[in-house]
């Protein structure tokens, strides 16, 4: 059967299509991310992991835990906000999450980067913690520092997002000595199987990591990067959409709070912060740490 078609009615239709899918996406592009006033009216709020421990991590039976999801929960009972609904992504996908508004807080305790705080806004740091290096079993090629993969055809796997980059690029890392893997939970395999001879990572995920297989371990006598003189330490914090001011200036209110009880760091140092890492949180301030380059 052959039909008639009106190509007026045609060009209508593809035109209402097309407007609607421009105001769709405009619709998009200016999502607005929740007040303070709507997470409180509400009683949730929308929180985000990167499934990293002892950082942020949603455990077997599906319940948030590490230092970021324990201190935020306090804080969100503070400020009487019941519903989390926590989001589980990877570490480069936190920022553009929130820039977003996909959710509203990163509990991941991302470090404080002048570049980060170009693009999103971070409470005053929850914690500090220093470096380490998951290497294969007995380490074959007796690595002990970032600077080990400087010269020769060593290589050093890091995380994608993850600061690690910096410092590597810092200390003059070639980028053929660097392996980038999607996720901590390809850490094991990548060194196990030689895709790369080591990864770096802050000292809490590689013990984290070491604990999980006998194929690996943690770099023994591990040597703090230097740079420009200084030793590296990084702070974590917990990160907002940049328009979201209100509700990081009402959690760093009860952040402060917090840290000044035992409760606080004994959240912490159950998930095997010491307490060089627990006094060290509160060394450096937010603005200090976004400001470091300037």
């Amino acid at each position: 059967m052959r039909y008639n078609i009106n190509k007026d009615v045609i060009n209508k239709g593809v035109t209402t299509l097309i407007a609607g899918s421009v105001l769709s996406c405009l619709a998009v592009g200016i999502a607005q991310a929740a007040s303070l006033q709507e997470i409180k009216d509400s009683g949730s709020i929308k929180i985000a992991v990167a499934n990293e421990i002892p950082y942020g991590y949603m455990d077997m039976s599906g319940e948030a835990k590490g230092a970021g999801p324990d201190v935020i929960r306090h804080i969100m009972n503070e400020m009487g906000v019941d519903d989390i609904e926590w989001v589980t992504t990877n570490f480069s996908s936190l920022i553009p999450g929130l820039q977003a508004n996909r959710f509203d807080i990163a509990a991941a305790e991302m470090a404080v980067l002048p570049d980060r705080c170009q693009q999103v806004i971070y409470s005053e740091p929850n914690s500090s913690y220093g470096e380490g290096l998951l290497v294969k079993e007995g380490n074959p090629k007796d690595l002990h520092a970032f600077s080990d993969f400087v010269e020769g055809d060593a290589k050093i796997a890091i995380m994608a997002g993850a600061d690690q980059l910096d410092m590597l690029q810092a200390l003059g890392v070639p980028q053929e000595n660097m392996v980038t893997i999607s996720s901590n939970a390809d850490a094991i395999s990548t060194v196990s199987t030689g895709r790369a001879d080591a990864y770096a990572a802050t000292s809490l995920t590689v013990s984290e990591l070491a604990g999980k297989s006998d194929d690996v371990e943690s770099a023994a006598e591990f040597v703090d990067p230097v740079i420009d003189g200084e030793e590296v330490r990084s702070w974590g914090a917990f990160a907002f959409n940049s328009d979201n001011t209100e509700l990081r200036d009402a959690v760093n209110e009860a952040l402060a709070k917090y840290k000044q009880t035992d409760d606080w760091s004994e959240t912490l140092m159950g998930y095997g912060f010491s307490q060089a890492d627990v006094d060290g949180s509160s060394h450096h301030t937010t603005e200090e740490l976004c400001t470091a380059d300037s």
